[in-house]
């Protein structure tokens, strides 16, 4: 065969190779095209279904009230918020990890029109300003309590105190740290979704075997205390908030209202609290909390489980009342307002002497 000959064959093979080449590339983006249609179709269609959700309006309708700047025993500053007339009973409601004030949304509007509301952001949540020499520790959190009390409600009244998550485990925590400011302060306190022990090996978000039990310890902590920024809001990042945090059953508004509160943290503080969350402790404390209590939780949480609520129910040493809320995941003040407000109703009518509510 002659050299122009293979020189020529040669050279079909050059075209035939950049004529593969270009259609492999041109099959790859015409599937990233419709990878991306895809995903903005789903987030269009979850948007109109946020949008058309009948808990839309009433859930971004976030009451206005009269802030105070606090000042906690370490420096931190600490924005709270007061609601109701001032000389109404008082009702202090403290949020959870990765929230904010604006979490109570629901109860603001139906329970401000009797009583004297107080609200505050957790130390690096929110507005408050982050921790000083970065003290996540529910002991920090007991002491920020102690500062929101003294400055939003003083003199000698007595207040409802309910937390949700680690707002509850900052309950407990002030009640074992100020055992005097308990019996002077609290009128009785409400324990909502919430665990003081044990609350990655309970945890119903990763399923390993029975035998794995360390792994799921490690492989917790690792995922409580990571500092990674999360990813911003998707179709992907909206269904993982409710698999983790609500109930299948949760509306789309209330799955976005959480995850704007979530994806606004701040890192730094989603990873030190977290660390405080994976060796968490404070079971004998509950002990200290001797005013009358209530606890409530959601048959579907998967954070913090019906067991920690049962435990919890058999250590209080006055409990009022246990109440757990079918089909209703870690978020019940959001996804089930009306039962969460009426049981702070009852507890309030049994310990501050509110007139029944009708």
């Amino acid at each position: 065969m002659s050299a122009r000959g293979k020189s020529g064959r040669v050279a079909g093979n050059g075209k035939s190779a950049r004529g593969a080449r270009r259609r492999v590339e041109a099959g790859a983006l015409l599937g990233v095209g419709a990878t991306v249609a895809v995903w903005e179709a789903a987030r269009q269609r979850d948007l109109r279904r946020i949008e058309r959700d009948p808990n839309h309006e009433l859930l971004f309708d976030i009451p206005s009230g009269e802030q105070l700047d606090v000042v906690s025993r370490d420096g931190t500053r600490l924005r709270a918020e007061l609601f109701g007339p001032a000389d109404a009973p008082p009702l202090v409601l403290v949020h959870g990890w990765t929230c904010a004030r604006r979490f109570w949304t629901l109860q603001l509007h139906a329970l401000a029109d009797r009583h004297r509301i107080v609200t505050y952001d957790l130390r690096g949540h929110g507005d408050s300003g982050d921790p000083v020499d970065a003290d996540f520790s529910t002991d920090a959190l007991a002491e920020d309590l102690q500062a929101v009390l003294e400055a939003a409600l003083p003199g000698d009244r007595r207040a409802l105190l309910v937390g949700h998550s680690l707002g509850a485990m900052s309950v407990v925590a002030w009640a074992s740290r100020f055992p005097r400011e308990l019996q002077a302060r609290a009128a009785g306190a409400a324990l909502l979704n919430t665990g003081l022990g044990g609350l990655v090996d309970e945890a119903l978000i990763l399923k390993l075997p029975s035998g794995a039990r360390r792994a799921k310890a490690i492989a917790g902590g690792i995922v409580l205390s990571a500092t990674a920024p999360l990813p911003p809001a998707s179709p992907l990042s909206l269904r993982a908030i409710q698999y983790v945090a609500l109930s299948p059953s949760a509306t789309p508004a209330q799955v976005a209202f959480c995850q704007e509160m979530v994806l606004q943290t701040r890192r730094d503080v989603r990873a030190g609290f977290g660390r405080t969350l994976s060796r968490l402790d404070l079971v004998d404390a509950l002990a200290d909390l001797t005013v009358p209590a209530l606890v409530l939780g959601g048959a579907r949480d998967r954070l913090t489980p019906p067991p920690h609520v049962e435990r919890m129910a058999a250590a209080l040493p006055q409990l009022v009342e246990r109440v757990e809320v079918a089909d209703v995941g870690h978020m019940a003040p959001i996804e089930a307002p009306e039962a969460v407000n009426a049981a702070i109703d009852r507890l309030a009518q049994s310990t501050i002497f509110l007139p029944q509510h009708a």
